[in-house]
């Protein structure tokens, strides 16, 4: 009975905190006259990434690192696949020209370094170090783009600069605490139930710790805010290459499961592949505005989830199945 009303508490107060949280965000950028895509890819990406970042470096230090990389590359997959696909199923979002050609192909280059250190099953010191320079040059970039043109975006909310920032902040809290609740009730009844571990770690432990993601990203696109949303799922993808999987390489060296580059970096390049070409395609459509900016929607958003479900189960009926 507690474990219900653990999935319940937790179904709420993802709704609530997740358009708090949204709310927040959009007022900061509002307030400091950055771009929403801004905001989404720093403030929003980071805090949603933080379990996957705290989790790496507790793994890593444990000598767990290679739950490490498969949190790295399994987030970034379900970020792409099931996040932004069922987000478009939802509601369609607009993506600029801007992003189309310059921080998606960001997103690309980092998966592509990403595959180039770890080509030789192994995460060493200065593969990590590498990672971590990448992050450097990836953070100055983002700094150099400074505020929006358009000295911020159109916002109607009344909360001053601090309160802005509180409810942000309270608003991350509780969809983090949100999430956790959802996850163990959910595990407690699939336990239960006589669902194999193996069977909850792929679906519902793996789905849950991307709840942040996908709550803030569907809150986002409802309330209008598109730049928000992918901005939150390109930088949450960025950081979990750069930090995350730097993590293992730090304190380690560490040797790779063949697997990691034979299936789990393959899916990865392609559903990344995969949100790039959409992207580009939706840029060179006629039905574009005069901006170049493009729209991704609810078909887009099917293939995307489809190609997840499908790694999903590759992974549940051909564990040991390389690409």
């Amino acid at each position: 009975m507690l474990d219900f009303m653990f999935i319940a508490v937790g179904l709420a107060g993802l709704v609530w905190s997740s358009d708090k949280f949204v709310e927040g965000a959009a007022a900061i950028a509002n307030h400091a006259g950055m771009s929403p895509l801004l905001i989404g890819m720093t403030i929003v990406s980071l805090g949603t990434s933080a379990p996957e970042i705290v989790v790496s470096i507790m793994a890593s230090l444990s000598g767990s690192g290679e739950l490490a990389v498969g949190n790295a590359l399994g987030s970034n997959i379900t970020n792409i696949g099931l996040v932004l696909g069922i987000t478009l199923i939802i509601r369609s979002i607009t993506i600029d020209a801007s992003t189309t050609k310059r921080e998606l192909p960001q997103m690309v280059v980092v998966t592509l370094l990403a595959g180039a250190l770890m080509i030789d099953d192994v995460l060493s010191v200065t593969d990590g170090a590498l990672l971590i320079l990448g992050l450097v040059i990836f953070l100055t970039l983002l700094a150099r783009r400074g505020v929006a043109p358009e000295g911020g975006m159109d916002n109607d909310s009344t909360l001053t600069p601090l309160k802005a920032w509180g409810v942000f902040t309270i608003g991350l809290a509780l969809l983090v605490i949100s999430s956790r609740l959802l996850v163990v009730g959910a595990v407690n009844i699939a336990m239960a139930l006589g669902v194999s571990e193996l069977i909850i770690g792929l679906t519902i432990v793996a789905i849950g710790t991307s709840l942040p993601e996908l709550a803030a990203a569907v809150m986002s696109a409802l309330k209008g805010h598109s730049d928000i949303a992918i901005g939150a799922i390109v930088g949450s993808n960025v950081f979990n290459l750069l930090v995350v999987l730097a993590g293992p390489g730090l304190f380690g060296p560490l040797t790779l499961n063949a697997s990691v580059m034979t299936r789990d970096w393959p899916v990865t390049m392609l559903t990344t592949g995969t949100l790039m070409m959409l992207a580009w395609l939706a840029y060179q459509n006629a039905n574009g505005d005069k901006k170049g900016n493009g729209e991704l929607g609810r078909a887009p958003g099917v293939l995307l989830v489809t190609m997840y479900t499908a790694y999903i189960g590759l992974l549940i009926f051909y564990p040991d199945l390389a690409l």
